[in-house]
C-alpha cells in the first residue's frame, strides 16, 4: 500500500481535482441522459482518459490543440453550404472538438442492429420492385407504397447489378432518456456525411495524436476499403472505371462529393459528363468517349433521367434507366431506394422486422403513427401535443408544414386547426412520431464542459463478406440545448466518434501494401467539362493579372506625373474602358478613381471583383482537381476585392497597393500550378487558356501603345505591362526604341511574356493533347497554330502594324473556339456572362 508520500498518490489526486475541476460546471438537462457523467454526477469509464487527458493538457493547451484542428480544416477547404445564403452559402465547416466516445462493448450492439436493419431494408426494396408480397399480403398498405413520389414505377421489375438495391445504409440514431438508443431516421436515397466524418477524424487526430493513440481508437479506412472494393468489384469492363454522379457545385455538401471521389480513387462526374450510348453509359473526355461501369450517385433518384423520371431534370443523364434495365451501368444505390426513408414507412418497421429478417428489430425506430389509418390518424389527433407532426414522404407540404416537421405543442390555435383538418380529410401525407429528448454530450466552449444534444450518422456498406460498419460516424451537435437545431443549416456542429477498443487497433490505411501496388502514370481521363473549366480558369485568371498590371502601371504613372495626366494614363484608361473594367462615367473625375472603380465595382463586367468570382466559380466544378493551396490562394483573392475602399485622399496608394498585392496573389496561385501539378491534360488546358489570353493582350497592349510616332514613353509602358522592363535594360545600354521594344515583347522566343513564347507554348500544348488518330491531317487549332508560328518567324518586328496585330488577336480568338469545338462539345464553362475579347 503507497504511503501518502508516495508520488503516484500524489499524481493520482492532482489528476482527480483536475477532472472535478472539468467537470464542476457541467449540469445535464434533469431527465436528459448525458454522454459523459452518469445519473449521480460521475464520470462514465470510458470517457475517464480523456478528462485526463484534457485536464493535464491544460485549458490553454487545449485551445490551442482545437485551434490547431480548425486550421488542418480550413488548409484542407473543407466546407458546406447553406442554402438561401445570400452571401453565396459557402462556409467553413463548423468543428465541435471533443469527439463522442463510445465503449466498444456498447458498439458491437449497435453494429448488430444496423447490420439487421440493413438487412430487413434490402429485403423490402427487393419486394417492392420485384415480386410486391408485402403488399399483396396486406402488411404494407398500398398507400404507403404507391403514394410516395420515392416510388419509380420504370424501375419495377428491375434487378440492380450484383444484386443488391442497398450498397451504402445510414441511420441517424440518438439515445433517449432511459440511455436505449433509437433509430430516428434511414438514409438509404444517398446517405452523406462520410466524408465528413473522415475528415473531423483527421482533424481531431492531429489536434489530440498521442490521445486517439492511447485510448485504442478504432480506424475509418477499414470502412473505405471494404465499401472501393464492393464497388469496384461490380465493374464488368474491366477497366475499373467508378464515377461519382454528383449534383454540381450548389450542393450542399459538394465538398464532400470532391473529397470522396479524391480519396476513394472514383471520378468525379456530373450529368451532363455522361451521355447513354447502346445502353452503355460513357463519359466524354478529351480522348473520347470512356466507359463507365459503376455509378457511386449523390443525386436523388428521381432527378437521375429525364427521359423516364423527371422531364424538368437538368442534372441527370437520359437513358440511363434503360441502361440500367438492360444491365449496362451498375447505379449505387439502386434508383428508387429512397422509398425505404418516407417517415410514413417506419410505423411498419417493427412487423416488417418479423416478416423479413425473422426477428424483432435489436435497434426499434422512433415510435410513428401514419395517419392513412384510422386508428392511427385518432390517436395522433388525441395526443397531438405529444408529438412531432411529419410529411409522410420527405417532401414538405404546403401551408401545413412548408419547413418540415413541427411539434404538436408549438402550433398556434390557426394552425392547429388547418393540421387536425388536413389529418381527417387526407391524413395519408401525414405521421405522427414521437418526441424524442436526445441524449447530450460535452462540447468544449470558452475554456470549459458544456452538454448539447447530438444525433449520430452511421454508416454501413455491402462487401463481398457482407455488411461492414463504419466504426464511427458523423454527429451532429447543437449549438443550443434545443435538440430541434441539430442540422448543419440551421447553425448545429459536427463532431467526430471514436469508438474504442480493447484489443490493439488494426493499422489500415487505402494504400497499396508494399509489393501489391500497380505503378501508374495516370490520374484517369479528364472529362470535358473538367478541360472546359480548366481551359477558362487559365482565360479567367490571366485575364484578371492584365487588368492588375493595367492599373498597377496607371496608377504608377500618376504617381510619377506632375499634372497626373499625359498620353500614356489616356491610353491606359482607354485600355480598361474597352474591357469593360471601368465606366464611362468615370472619364472626367480624378484618374486614381478609375483604379479602384476597377477594383471594386461589381456592375461593371470587366472589374477584377467580376473576373476572380467567375475564376473562383468555375474552379469550384474541378475542385477535386485542385490543391487546398490553390482554392485558398482563389479565395484569398476574392477577398482582397471584398476590402473596404480608403478615403479619397488615400485612393491612389491604396489601389497601388491592392494591384501589388493581387498580382502576387496570382503570382503564387501561378507558382503552384506549375510546381504541383503533373504535366497531363488538365495542366495542360489550363495553361493553354493562360497562354491564349496573354496572347490576346499582348497583341492589344502593342497595337493600342506602340503607333507610327511611339514615344520613348509609350514603349516603357508596354516594357512595364509584358513585365519585360528588366530584360530590355539588360540587353539595351539605350533608351527605349521601338524596333528591340516590338522584337521583345512580340518575337523573342525565350521571352515567357512574348507573343512568340505564348504560340510556341501553345503548339506544344495543342502536339500533346490526346485525339490524333493515325495519318488523318491535323485539326483546326493545330492548323491555325502552325500558321500563328510561321508567322513569328516569316516578319520582322516592324512589319507588326496595327492591321497585323488586329489579325493575330483575330487568329488567337478563332483557336480558343476551335479548341472548344474539339474538346469540349459545346460545353459552356460556369459562368462566361462576357467575353472580354469577343
Amino acid at each position: 500500500m503507497p504511503r501518502r508520500s508516495d508520488p503516484r498518490l500524489r499524481t493520482r489526486r492532482f489528476e482527480e481535482d483536475a477532472v472535478a475541476a472539468l467537470l464542476a460546471g457541467y449540469r445535464p438537462l434533469p431527465g436528459v441522459h448525458d454522454e459523459l457523467v452518469s445519473a449521480d454526477g460521475q464520470p462514465r469509464r470510458h470517457w475517464t482518459s480523456m478528462l485526463a487527458a484534457l485536464a493535464e493538457m491544460g485549458v490553454d493547451e487545449v485551445n490551442r490543440s482545437f485551434a490547431a484542428a480548425d486550421r488542418q480544416l480550413y488548409r484542407s477547404g473543407v466546407f458546406y453550404r447553406v442554402y438561401g445564403d445570400p452571401n453565396g452559402g459557402e462556409r467553413p465547416w463548423p468543428l465541435s472538438h471533443l469527439p463522442l466516445v463510445i465503449d466498444g462493448e456498447e458498439w458491437r450492439m449497435l453494429e448488430r442492429g444496423l447490420i439487421q436493419r440493413a438487412q430487413m431494408l434490402e429485403g423490402v426494396l427487393a419486394d417492392l420492385y420485384g415480386a410486391g408480397n408485402l403488399v399483396r399480403s396486406g402488411v404494407l398498405p398500398a398507400a404507403v407504397v404507391a403514394g410516395s413520389p420515392e416510388f419509380l414505377r420504370p424501375m419495377v421489375g428491375v434487378d440492380p447489378h450484383g444484386g443488391s438495391f442497398l450498397r451504402i445504409y445510414a441511420a441517424d440514431i440518438g439515445r433517449g432518456p432511459d440511455g436505449r438508443w433509437w433509430v430516428l431516421s434511414d438514409r438509404t436515397q444517398s446517405p452523406s456525411g462520410a466524408g465528413y466524418a473522415l475528415e473531423n477524424r483527421i482533424a481531431i487526430a492531429r489536434a489530440l495524436p498521442e490521445l486517439a493513440r492511447s485510448l485504442n481508437v478504432v480506424r475509418l479506412a477499414g470502412y473505405f476499403q471494404a465499401l472501393r472494393a464492393g464497388l469496384t468489384r461490380l465493374d464488368r469492363s474491366g477497366e475499373g472505371r467508378v464515377g461519382l454522379l454528383t449534383p454540381g457545385p450548389l450542393n450542399e455538401t459538394y465538398f464532400e462529393h470532391a473529397y470522396l471521389a479524391r480519396y476513394l480513387g472514383f471520378v468525379l462526374l456530373e450529368g451532363e459528363d455522361l451521355t447513354v450510348r447502346d445502353n452503355v453509359v460513357y463519359v466524354r473526355t478529351v480522348a473520347g468517349l470512356k466507359r463507365v461501369d459503376v455509378l457511386m450517385r449523390r443525386l436523388d433518384s428521381d432527378f437521375c433521367d429525364p427521359l423516364e423520371l423527371n422531364p424538368r431534370s437538368r442534372l441527370g443523364i437520359p437513358g440511363l434507366v434503360q441502361a440500367i434495365r438492360s444491365g449496362g451501368v451498375a447505379v449505387v444505390n439502386a434508383v428508387g431506394a429512397g422509398i425505404a426513408e418516407a417517415p410514413a414507412m417506419m410505423g411498419f418497421y417493427p412487423r416488417l422486422g418479423q416478416e423479413v429478417v425473422g426477428e424483432d428489430l435489436v435497434l426499434p425506430n422512433v415510435a410513428t403513427w401514419w395517419c392513412g389509418q384510422k386508428a392511427e390518424s385518432e390517436r395522433v389527433l388525441d395526443t397531438l401535443d405529444d408529438l412531432v407532426l411529419s410529411p409522410a414522404f420527405q417532401r414538405p407540404l404546403r401551408g401545413l408544414m412548408d419547413k418540415g416537421p413541427v411539434i404538436g405543442a408549438d402550433l398556434d390555435p390557426a394552425h392547429r386547426v388547418l393540421i387536425q383538418n388536413a389529418i381527417r380529410t387526407r391524413g395519408v401525407d401525414i405521421v405522427g412520431q414521437e418526441a424524442v429528448r436526445l441524449s447530450t454530450m460535452p462540447v468544449w466552449r470558452d475554456g470549459r464542459l458544456e452538454p448539447r444534444p447530438f444525433i449520430l450518422r452511421i454508416f454501413v456498406a455491402a462487401t463481398e463478406n457482407g455488411w461492414k460498419v463504419m466504426p464511427g460516424g458523423f454527429c451532429r451537435v447543437s449549438d443550443s440545448l434545443d435538440a430541434r437545431a441539430v442540422t448543419m443549416q440551421s447553425g448545429g456542429r459536427s463532431a467526430d466518434v471514436w469508438v474504442l477498443d480493447e484489443r490493439k487497433v488494426e493499422q489500415i490505411t487505402l494504400l497499396p501494401q508494399t509489393g501489391q501496388a500497380e505503378i501508374k502514370r495516370q490520374t484517369g481521363p479528364l472529362p470535358s467539362r473538367a478541360a472546359d473549366n480548366f481551359f477558362w480558369l487559365g482565360r479567367y485568371l490571366e485575364r484578371a493579372e492584365t487588368t492588375l498590371r493595367l492599373l498597377r502601371t496607371l496608377v504608377g504613372r500618376l504617381s510619377s506625373s506632375a499634372e497626373g495626366g499625359g498620353a500614356s494614363v489616356g491610353k491606359l484608361i482607354g485600355l480598361l474602358q474597352f474591357s469593360n473594367a471601368i465606366p464611362e462615367d468615370l472619364a472626367r473625375t480624378r484618374p486614381a478613381r478609375h483604379a479602384l472603380a476597377a477594383l471594386t465595382r461589381r456592375d461593371l463586367p470587366g472589374a477584377l471583383p467580376n473576373i476572380l468570382e467567375a475564376a473562383r466559380k468555375t474552379a469550384a466544378v474541378i475542385r477535386d482537381r485542385l490543391s487546398p493551396d490553390a482554392w485558398r490562394t482563389l479565395a484569398d483573392l476574392a477577398a482582397m476585392m471584398e476590402e473596404p475602399v480608403p478615403a479619397a485622399a488615400s485612393a491612389q496608394a491604396d489601389a497601388y497597393e491592392r494591384s501589388d498585392r493581387a498580382l502576387r496573389a496570382l503570382a503564387a496561385f501561378s507558382g503552384l500550378a506549375s510546381e504541383n501539378m503533373n504535366r497531363l491534360a488538365g495542366w495542360r488546358f489550363l495553361d493553354l487558356g493562360r497562354r491564349v489570353e496573354r496572347g490576346i493582350a499582348t497583341c492589344r497592349f502593342a497595337r493600342v501603345l506602340v503607333g507610327e510616332a511611339a514615344t520613348a514613353g509609350m514603349l516603357d509602358v508596354l516594357l512595364e505591362l509584358c513585365d519585360s522592363q528588366i530584360t530590355y535594360r539588360s540587353r539595351y545600354v539605350m533608351a527605349e526604341s521601338r524596333a528591340p521594344v516590338l522584337d521583345l515583347v512580340l518575337l523573342d522566343p525565350v521571352n515567357p511574356r512574348s507573343l512568340a513564347f505564348q504560340i510556341e507554348a501553345i503548339m506544344g500544348h495543342l502536339d500533346a493533347l490526346p485525339g490524333h488518330v493515325g495519318d488523318e491531317p491535323p485539326p483546326p487549332e493545330e492548323r491555325l497554330a502552325a500558321r500563328l508560328v510561321a508567322s513569328m518567324k516569316a516578319f520582322d518586328a516592324l512589319e507588326f502594324d496595327d492591321e497585323r496585330l488586329r489579325e493575330l488577336e483575330g487568329q488567337l480568338m478563332e483557336l480558343s473556339n476551335d479548341v472548344a469545338e474539339r474538346y469540349f462539345i459545346h460545353h459552356l464553362p460556369v459562368e462566361t456572362p462576357w467575353d472580354l475579347m469577343a
